[in-house]
């Protein structure tokens, strides 16, 4: 599995508790989902963006993190279209967007070992319940290693119909692409209940 994103540095939030980070990043997943109107959310787009220099990360740095996001975004705005409209289709993709750069920001500023280790704290109360903290602790970070892996697979797929001339075929780049990550995702589940 390609590394973790944690980029080093010693910016506020770098040096922000993990616990915190994670609690704001469920916040602001929630008050995303709260939200309908398109120019509120382009605004909380904007502050995504913007929360990246908080990072001491640059602007660029936060948009290069949706290019593995931009087919599904795509595909998801048309089909959004069709079926609620362009405002829906707008809101829709922006908060995707949206909730993507924050949870980068929270990957690229936070180690995965503390992330995981702050997750099984979180999670050692509900033990009693049946809940295994160390399996959920390794199922999220390995779904934060999915993601460079996604890129990859992104970039070996759009290869391909390049090669073929279908680069310009959006149908010729999602079902692969969604073919590989089904078979990426059954990979991690195999992983999981070996480890378990």
């Amino acid at each position: 599995m390609i590394a973790g994103l944690y980029r080093p540095g010693d910016s506020p939030l770098h040096r922000a508790p993990v616990g915190a980070k994670l609690l704001a990043l469920a916040l602001g997943g929630t008050l995303l989902v709260l939200v309908h109107d398109p120019v509120a959310m382009a605004s909380l787009f904007a502050l995504a963006l913007a929360a990246f220099r908080l990072g001491g990360l640059s602007i660029a740095t936060g948009l290069r993190q949706l290019r593995p996001l931009l087919v599904i975004i795509a595909f998801l705005f048309v089909a959004q279209v069709w079926i609620s409209g362009w405002g829906a289709a707008f809101t829709v993709s922006l908060r995707l967007s949206c909730l993507f750069l924050l949870a980068s920001l929270v990957t690229l500023t936070t180690r995965v070992s503390d992330m995981v280790d702050t997750l099984e704290r979180l999670l050692r109360p509900l033990q009693p319940l049946g809940l295994n903290p160390e399996r959920v602790s390794l199922a999220i970070s390995l779904a934060i290693r999915f993601v460079p892996a996604l890129q990859s697979v992104l970039a070996e797929v759009r290869e391909a119909q390049r090669a073929r001339g279908l680069d310009r075929n959006m149908l010729a780049l999602v079902v692969p692409l969604l073919v590989r990550t089904l078979k990426m995702a059954d990979e991690v589940a195999e992983a999981i209940d070996a480890r378990s």
